[in-house]
């Protein structure tokens, strides 16, 4: 297996605008993250992934460009970014940006040229049909758009303000090329593809059986081939690190995009887990997890997430949020950093920051939640009953400012922030977790400065045991002369925990454990509430 520097690094992904906002207006800038790196540097974070901060209206929190080459006023300016890139540099880490390029703003001027005659040369930018189909998207109930200027309807596959481009057209995917050269010579280290697998289009657009199940968006023949070209023309000419979003995708599938011989990405987020979970399965899980492991291993690199800025934190959506805050983030923190792949921390999850319950859908910004409650609602169900199924997965539940001390706003700003601040700020902050030795951030220090100096925990094979257990998850890793076990109870009851004897029989050194008494017992022991321990074997 080939080693390299992104399969041993950790990447902390900075939503900026509820980072830090170091001029008042309520929403974290470029320069916020410019005066916390130390604080990610001393985490221990090789990486950082940056979220959108390009030219955009913002409906969709920047995922909708309107000018790739600028960023927009609310994180800063061009000057800003560079000096944020040098600053990163300058402290041994790297940055990576997020590559949206599956649409664009109906702002962006290609979409104005491209909306304003049938007969422009920019018509063929986007997709422009003369019917629409069944399809929905990601936002809407429909993927089509009508639009009175030409008559014709657009296609979106999430707002109705975000067109998708045709990749058909490689006047289209020159510009995309170019634009991404242009970042690529400013020596960013590469970039995150949002939904890189929904580029190519189903030819036709052929009705589907089931609109509801929205598989249709992505994966489609053209994919690879835009991929491959991508890499050939752009990325082969830099030393930069690539991570697919890829929704919709079996291993199998994964390792046509990531494999090492296909020239395409580095590695890739997959859903399995973040998309169909929506409650902890443990079953499910350690399925997934064996499944992807045997379809990949050796063969392409896999990343290990279970929360980001789409997806509810995860001591609130798996864990537990209240009793067992800080055992259960330390658990799940062990379980990300010990399994085969590259971990990613989303800002907050390393001080066990949670969920968020508001109380009204006025309270909410999170598009997705919004345009699902008004289509629910006007269907007659219930608006109270409609709201409460959706505050669950609600997208804001990650995206509430980041929580830096007790002060007003939780120290994110001096001003009122753009979305509320979680209400348990005076007890879950950075200023108390610097202060608390025994904090899920030392946790999570400890276990990336582990990752660094043990390789056995990123090229080490991976055998998981006790498979039926409904409560612990335990495997082995095991790399060159190092053999580790890794035994978490994912439950919130003392579970006994019966080890093989082939491992009982064994001298068994902890590594580290999330409860401070030390182990009882080596062939038979009761593991705490959300206990995660690492033993070296022999």
């Amino acid at each position: 297996m080939k080693q390299t520097w992104w399969k041993e690094a950790v990447v902390y992904q900075v939503y900026w605008r509820s980072f830090y906002d170091t001029n008042g207006d309520g929403y974290g800038d470029l320069e916020g993250v410019i005066q916390k790196l130390d604080y990610i540097s001393e985490l221990g974070a090789d990486v950082i992934w940056l979220n959108p901060c390009y030219g955009s209206p913002d409906v969709d929190n920047g995922y909708d460009i309107s000018d790739y080459r600028s960023v927009m006023t609310k994180a800063g300016t061009l000057e800003t970014f560079e000096r944020l890139l040098h600053e990163v540099h300058s402290r041994g880490m790297k940055l990576i940006m997020d590559l949206v390029v599956n649409h664009t703003s109906d702002q962006h001027p290609w979409f104005i040229e491209s909306g304003s005659s049938k007969d422009h040369p920019k018509r063929d930018y986007y997709i422009w049909r003369k019917e629409p189909n069944n399809w929905r998207s990601y936002f809407t109930p429909s993927t089509w758009e009508y639009d009175e200027r030409t008559g014709e309807y657009y296609f979106h596959s999430f707002a109705t303000e975000q067109p998708d481009l045709n990749w058909e057209n490689p006047k289209v995917r020159e510009e995309i090329y170019d634009m991404m050269r242009y970042w690529l010579d400013k020596s960013i280290d590469g970039f995150r593809m949002d939904v890189i697998n929904l580029l190519a289009k189903q030819e036709g657009f052929p009705d589907a059986a089931h609109p509801e199940n929205i598989n249709y968006l992505g994966n489609n023949p053209g994919i690879h081939e835009y991929l491959q070209e991508m890499h050939e023309k752009v990325l082969k000419h830099y030393d930069v690190f690539t991570v697919g979003e890829i929704p919709f995708v079996t291993p199998e599938d994964g390792l046509l995009y990531v494999g090492e011989d296909r020239n395409e990405l580095h590695t890739l987020f997959h859903f399995e887990v973040c998309d169909y979970m929506a409650h902890w399965d443990m079953q499910m899980f350690k399925d997934i997890q064996k499944r992807w492991y045997k379809g990949m291993w050796g063969k392409g690199w896999n990343s290990q997430f279970l929360n980001n800025h789409d997806h509810t934190r995860l001591v609130t959506r798996f864990g537990n949020d209240t009793k067992y805050r800080v055992e259960s983030a330390k658990c799940f923190a062990t379980l990300l950093h010990t399994l085969p792949g590259m971990p990613y921390i989303f800002q907050g999850e390393e001080i066990g920051m949670t969920g968020v319950r508001f109380d009204s859908i006025d309270d909410y910004n999170d598009i997705a939640m919004k345009n699902k409650y008004k289509e629910e609602v006007a269907k007659g169900r219930d608006p109270r009953e409609v709201f409460e199924s959706l505050l669950h997965l609600a997208r804001d539940n990650s995206r509430t400012p980041m929580q830096w001390d007790d002060s007003a706003y939780a120290g994110f700003s001096t001003g009122e922030p753009w979305l509320k601040v979680n209400p348990n700020y005076q007890d879950i902050n950075v200023q108390e977790a610097l202060a608390d030795r025994n904090s899920v951030f030392y946790y999570y220090q400890e276990l990336i400065r582990l990752r660094k100096e043990n390789k056995v925990m990123v090229y080490g094979s991976y055998e998981p045991i006790m498979e039926n257990d409904a409560h612990v998850y335990a495997y082995y890793r095991k790399f060159e002369s190092q053999n580790w076990l890794i035994l978490l109870n994912i439950s919130e009851q003392d579970t006994p925990c019966v080890l093989p004897e082939e491992t009982s029989s064994q001298v068994l050194e902890l590594v580290i454990g999330n409860y401070s008494e030390p182990a009882r017992g080596m062939d038979e022991f009761l593991l705490k509430p959300y206990e995660a321990r690492i033993y070296r074997i022999g």
